[in-house]
């Protein structure tokens, strides 16, 4: 017997697998819904034409839930998205959708399509009727004129579109370059899907780490022990999906990520020549961070230490919950040498960074 989302949800709570809360099982109805519409038969069409002339597509809505970090809502859109009963349905976070997104529009222009955008949107409406985004930003001048065209090209389409947020649409692009051609996309996200709150006071992933160890020394088997179990603990064990990033015209790689949690060594952040735009790009793009094996910093590798101040400061002001593991303490990490005042600051940032309502 088909269970509705609500009977599901409270399923789950009663297993334990979910805490019950208020606010979440809210918008359970407006996803129902949803899902019941996905889930109906398409009309049937009538006349000797019928065989002959393809149906034009229902013009397609959906809903854009937002609210802040840790309040349960890519568990809601797991939820509603695995249990619509539809083949042509894809879940995907924004970020690596967006990569596809310019991929595609790369391969167009290549064979000389005139509107890139076109086959890339035909492409997505030719194989779904449901399309799940989590964690929906745009800081891109480039993301932010096409997303809206796109939108409005797959929902014409026929496809749903789901998606979460940490911000309200009007805050989406706030303070970007040219926001003024992006207006009109606000106004028709409000037009054409469901917004809605969600309005939870618990910050769940917060809980789920209160009181737990956050920095691991030295680096070794035990303080892999320990972060691969709080990573367990925050992903469902999902082992996380490479997230591509991109960053005025060129990639930034996180080798693992699920749900606002991703995962990277000290050497894949910060061996490589990345700037302060990266790292901004990697704060807004995530909520939790593992960054492994953080070597002692000195001046044989002080460009690499220079990145890792950055980073560390890019997270340090967008309030992303870090969790590491380094050869020692952070007050200890830069013990002498050229850089070795100026870190002073960022193992102070550190040792703030593991109190327990960081983040909050």
């Amino acid at each position: 017997m088909r269970q509705t989302l609500t009977e599901l949800y409270d399923a789950r709570a009663a297993e334990g697998a979910l805490q019950p809360d208020a606010a979440q099982r809210g918008v359970l109805p407006a996803l129902e819904a949803l899902r019941a519409r996905l889930e109906a038969p398409a009309p049937a069409r009538k006349g000797f034409l019928a065989g002959l002339r393809k149906a034009k597509p229902e013009p397609a809505g959906g809903i854009y839930l937002w609210g802040g970090v840790g309040r349960g809502k890519s568990m809601l859109m797991d939820l509603f998205a695995e249990a619509v009963d539809l083949p042509a349905k894809r879940r995907v976070h924004f970020h690596a959708f967006m990569q596809e997104v310019h991929a595609g529009m790369h391969a167009a222009r290549a064979k000389g399509v005139e509107d890139a955008l076109a086959p890339v949107a035909e492409a997505v409406m030719a194989d779904l009727r449901l399309l799940a985004f989590d964690e929906m930003q745009i800081t891109d001048i480039t993301d932010a004129m096409i997303v809206g065209r796109l939108f409005r090209m797959l929902m014409d389409g026929g496809v749903h579109i789901v998606t979460t947020s940490n911000r309200p649409p009007e805050d989406l692009y706030k303070d970007g370059l040219n926001r003024g051609l992006f207006l009109p996309f606000i106004a028709f996200l409000r037009d054409r899907m469901q917004v809605i709150e969600l309005e939870s006071e618990t910050d769940y992933r917060q809980h789920r780490l209160e009181g737990a160890q956050v920095w691991f020394q030295p680096s070794g088997a035990a303080a892999r022990a320990g972060m691969q179990a709080l990573w367990d603990e925050l992903t469902g064990g999902d082992k996380g999906a490479p997230l591509r990033l991109m960053v005025q015209g060129r990639a930034v790689d996180l080798p693992h990520h699920h749900n606002g949690v991703a995962r990277a060594g000290f050497w894949a952040l910060c061996g490589q020549p990345l700037g302060p735009a990266d790292y901004l790009a990697i704060a807004q793009a995530v909520r939790v961070l593992f960054i492994e094996d953080i070597p002692r910093l000195s001046a044989a590798n002080y460009n690499e230490a220079k990145r890792f101040v950055t980073l560390i400061d890019a997270l340090y002001e967008a309030r992303v919950r870090l969790i590491a593991s380094a050869a020692d303490a952070p007050e200890r990490l830069y013990a002498e040498g050229t850089g070795a005042f100026e870190f002073e600051r960022t193992a102070s940032r550190l040792r703030e960074m593991q109190g327990a309502d960081w983040g909050t």
